[in-house]
């Protein structure tokens, strides 16, 4: 009896896992793109240049697989020793994923205005060598999301030294645009325009982080059950 639900839990804990370990497969692949086609996309910060979105993707993709490809090894031959290293990796990181939550939720003042001075800082690199993500993600940001600067279209014209703003801060985009009358530039604040579309699909982020924790959980009561369920059957089996 024991042995048949050690087969079914092995199973079932090789198929999570082997999902798990696909899923990374495909975040992995998404910033391997994104780092050879967009360069350093979505890099704002000039405090933390690497924190790409392409870097963020790669970074947790490997993760995930080698989180997945542990327990896929371990369930497989039934290793009690991966099962619980598998276990233990999964908790410390929906611990840090916790730990991260509580703390941006309690600090969320303090954050707010490092955040915007940090962009702020940044925007002195837009156009320069090098920072072509930095440039391309702030064009695109302006474009979509239709506003200028970090907390004002002001903001630019220390970066300029000039009454004068990047041309995808107009409303009608042409090439120099930027240096026509502020008439024809967008006034809505960057960093707020983009916490209030967050807010308005708070919702959908809720969600998506609810089915990652559950994710997450499942992961462990597969392999803690399965490492009890090999305890048991050795046990019995001596």
């Amino acid at each position: 009896m024991a042995r048949g639900c050690l087969q079914g839990v092995k199973y079932l804990m090789f198929a999570f896992n082997l999902l798990f370990w696909l899923g990374g497969c495909g975040v992995l692949g998404v910033g391997i793109w994104l780092a050879a086609t967009q360069g350093n996309f979505a890099t704002l910060s000039s405090s933390f240049p690497s924190l790409s979105a392409a870097n963020l993707l790669i970074v947790t993709g490997t993760f995930v697989m080698a989180i997945g490809f542990v327990g896929c090894i371990g369930a497989l031959k039934e290793n009690k020793c991966l099962l619980l290293t598998f276990f233990v990796l999964l908790l410390l990181v929906l611990l840090l994923e916790t730990t991260i939550a509580v703390l941006f939720f309690a600090y969320t003042d303090k954050i707010d205005r490092y955040a915007q001075e940090d962009l702020k800082k940044g925007l002195h690199l837009y156009g320069t060598p090098g920072n072509v993500g930095l440039t391309n993600a702030w064009s695109i940001i302006q474009t979509d999301f239709r506003c200028c600067g970090v907390s004002n279209y002001t903001d630019w014209f220390e970066v300029y030294n000039a009454t004068r703003v990047p041309d995808s801060c107009c409303l009608e985009f042409s090439d120099g645009c930027g240096l026509h009358a502020p008439g024809t530039w967008w006034k809505a604040p960057c960093y707020e325009t983009v916490k209030a579309w967050l807010q308005e699909n708070l919702l959908a982020v809720g969600v998506f982080g609810l089915c990652t924790a559950l994710v997450q959980i499942l992961g462990l009561t597969f392999a803690m059950t399965m490492y009890c369920q090999v305890v048991r059957a050795d046990t019995y089996g001596a």
